[in-house]
């Protein structure tokens, strides 16, 4: 198995990892992206992220997909927004080879922090992340406003 950077080419079967991950999290109708998406937004003059793959005889069994943030309090950061095995490949390293190489990489570029998000029924991972020295923060919830709570918000409210 080899951990490396994606090329524009992986995402097809980033994409299908995307997608068993959506399942996984029981969420198997949310992926709206496209590979056409993904390869705009990851490859284009301004890249919006970088994508890690873990390549065996088998394909593409893994990826870590990342991009940088901007803390206040920090500067520059890392945010982790997936970090994906196939599940017939689970169990044999994968995930901790791409994890390290997403820390290896903060780490290169002197980052103050890298944050993501974990489900609270993810014990596995949580156990994981714990054991790695990752910080499970108890006081802090993520927040979202998807689509159609934008299009309320603006049109129910006098923002301009």
């Amino acid at each position: 198995m080899k951990i490396r950077e994606a090329v524009k080419e992986d995402m097809p079967q980033v994409l299908e990892l995307i997608k068993e991950l959506a399942v996984f999290e029981k969420e198997p109708d949310a992926v709206e992206i496209s590979v056409a998406d993904l390869e705009r937004e990851g490859f284009g003059k301004n890249p919006l992220f970088t994508c890690f793959v873990a390549e065996s005889e088998n394909g593409i069994v893994g990826a870590a997909l990342i991009y940088f943030r901007f803390s206040t309090w920090k500067g520059r950061t890392l945010h982790l927004e997936d970090l994906i095995v196939q599940e017939s490949e689970r169990g044999k390293g994968i995930g901790e080879a791409l994890y390290k190489e997403v820390m290896q990489f903060a780490y290169d570029r002197g980052l103050k922090r890298v944050a993501w998000d974990v489900l609270d029924w993810n014990k596995g991972a949580i156990r994981f992340y714990e054991r790695s020295g990752a910080d499970i923060l108890k006081t802090w919830r993520v927040v979202h406003m998807d689509e159609k709570g934008l299009k309320n918000y603006i049109e129910k409210s006098n923002v301009k």
